[in-house]
């Protein structure tokens, strides 16, 4: 008798387990050196379960080395255990959490963070982890070093036309204008010499 209600609370246990599931909402993310990016996981959780049993561990796994970018040890954040090469660049977003979902800001992205990122949760009702691929890629540095030539718009270069067309029209009538002067001077000069 005592077997089977072990073997019972075994199964229970298992069955338990079984139904808590990490999931990355993308598997993969491509972004440049400089950026910023969000990656987000989901999890099995209910509203009646405390998020204070909630463990979170999520780490970049590259070749033989693993960097941790984010640990939370039953509801709090242990930013000790953070590799330096993520230190004040990844941002957590408590707001998220009780509705089962872990979302990290990770900014000024360099290349060297790129690799595979697992993420495991932790509870008292189970545990589960999923992961997804980053790469980023570099900035052509020639690029960034030269100059930003900001084009003119279209419509401004229109307007330098049309005021250059103008100061030609104003200063072709302004021509007009004196070459009639000068003509009324001369024909004034003219009959005031003929009356004397």
């Amino acid at each position: 008798m005592i077997c089977w209600i072990l073997l019972l609370i075994k199964l229970t246990s298992c069955v338990c387990a079984g139904t808590f599931v990490v999931n990355v909402t993308q598997t993969s993310y491509q972004a440049e050196e400089n950026h910023h990016i969000t990656l987000d996981w989901t999890f099995t959780t209910t509203t009646h379960r405390s998020l204070d049993s909630v463990s979170i561990l999520c780490e970049l796994i590259l070749d033989q080395k693993t960097s941790v970018l984010f640990h939370l040890h039953e509801g709090v954040e242990v930013s000790e255990s953070q590799d330096e090469q993520f230190s004040g660049r990844v941002h957590f977003d408590k707001d998220v959490l009780r509705e089962g979902r872990i979302r990290l800001h990770v900014s000024r992205l360099r290349t060297e963070d790129s690799g595979l990122y697992l993420c495991e949760v932790k509870t008292n009702y189970g545990s589960s982890s999923d992961k997804c691929r980053l790469n980023v890629t570099a900035v052509d540095q020639s690029e960034s070093q030269r100059p930003t030539e900001r084009p003119e718009p279209e419509s401004r270069g229109r307007i330098d036309l049309y005021v250059g067309l103008g100061l030609t029209a104003a200063g072709v009538a302004a021509a007009a204008a004196v070459a009639v002067l000068v003509r009324l001077c001369s024909a004034s000069r003219r009959s005031i010499k003929s009356a004397d």
